[in-house]
């Protein structure tokens, strides 16, 4: 039988390079979902014909409504048409490649309903944490990691021994596009300056995220919920190539990395062939060709989100949720133009102090929590 997905945020670099590998592979498209990109959404609806559609921007989903009327598509609309659209699709996965914490109710409405997960949402895990991992629980879904990062965890897991020997997560980092600059120099870059990154063709939020560190820093996050691994054994190493992906420590010291040039469709394949391997549209790696692989120690002065995000992740309860919201707000001021690069960390610490201290929490008080962290920031400005 032909498997079938659905792909939310599908108009994103993420969606769009996830409906390249459905159709080299053959899938069939269930369900599409973006924000407010209606012209996108409009052509992917005509090239994959997908059952239901949704955009969380209501004028755009009416706009959508009314260009796909000759169309099969069902179009709903709001976050409440975005989650419909990951409950009731019979798609055998659900990609999330939401960004922010839009992700986080579509993330638990495909797992309560019993689909399997592809995520590539960070925030749904660092703002959802338990709440994400009982929903998994309780239909005894794996939750497929699409993060490059994380999938390179995954993979290099896949052959643990049985007696848990893992000693440590060792997630690799870019160092972005202001790798090795000092505090000082940073004064005055601009959001266009951030937005160059070396490696990765990104949008806009995550490539900001990706220049301030902030990134990784959720993705440490994650990896804790993912993998069960206390804060203190994840590292962070720099290597600029972007080639090894992330790499594990067992007990005796053996370290095992994935590598593969940096293309976000192995990731993507992986978790829709999970456990098979199939051919990919991705190059070969050629290591003589890349010549060499640089490692370095991250700047924790510099980039402060990264440290900040530790922090966050040891406190625990709803501080991951609190950060991840202020840097949400902060984020968008940045590229707005409204504050300097170097304001992020000090705006994102500003959640710290209106974060209630509640390691068992409701979907509801992360709502909450990320109402207050936003606040918070804007009179921090």
């Amino acid at each position: 039988m032909k498997k079938s997905i659905a792909v939310l945020g599908s108009t994103g670099s993420i969606g769009v390079q996830s409906l390249d590998v459905a159709e080299k592979s053959g899938y069939e498209v269930k369900a599409l979902t973006a924000n407010r990109d209606f012209r996108k959404l409009e052509e992917q609806i005509r090239k994959f014909k997908p059952e239901c559609a949704a955009l969380s921007d209501v004028a755009a989903a009416a706009e959508l409504r009314l260009r796909v009327k000759d169309t099969s598509t069902k179009v709903y609309s709001g976050i409440e048409g975005v989650t419909y659209c990951a409950e009731k699709t019979d798609a055998d996965t659900v990609i999330d490649s939401i960004v922010g914490l839009a992700g986080l109710s579509p993330a638990l409405a495909v797992l309560e309903s019993g689909k399997t997960l592809a995520l590539a949402n960070k925030e749904a895990l660092v703002a959802g944490g338990h709440l994400v991992l009982d929903a998994a629980k309780k239909t005894g879904k794996v939750i497929l990691p699409v993060d490059s990062e994380h999938s390179a965890i995954f993979q290099c897991l896949q052959g643990k021994p049985s007696n848990k020997a893992l000693k440590k997560i060792i997630l690799t980092a870019s160092g972005g596009p202001f790798f090795g600059r000092t505090r000082e120099e940073l004064k005055n870059v601009t959001a266009a300056d951030a937005l160059k990154h070396p490696n990765w063709d990104m949008g806009a939020k995550i490539t900001i995220d990706s220049a301030s560190m902030f990134n990784k820093g959720l993705e440490l996050i994650e990896a804790h919920f993912l993998f069960g691994v206390a804060p203190e054994n994840i590292d962070v190493l720099v290597h600029r190539e972007s080639i090894i992906h992330s790499l594990i420590e067992y007990d005796d010291n053996s370290v095992i990395a994935q590598l593969g040039l940096p293309d976000m469709r192995i990731p993507i394949q992986y978790a829709l062939t999970y456990p098979e391997r199939y051919p990919s549209p991705v190059g070969e790696l050629k290591l003589s060709e890349i010549g060499r692989l640089t490692f370095f120690e991250p700047d924790y002065e510099v980039f402060d989100c990264l440290g900040i995000c530790r922090e966050a992740i040891i406190k625990g309860g709803l501080y991951p949720a609190a950060v991840n919201s202020a840097n949400e707000e902060a984020n968008r001021l940045f590229r707005e133009g409204k504050i300097g690069f170097l304001d992020l960390g000090r705006l994102i610490r500003t959640a710290f102090s209106v974060t209630p201290d509640k390691p068992d929490f409701t979907l509801e008080d992360v709502y909450e929590t990320d109402k207050a962290a936003r606040q918070a920031v804007l009179a921090a400005v």
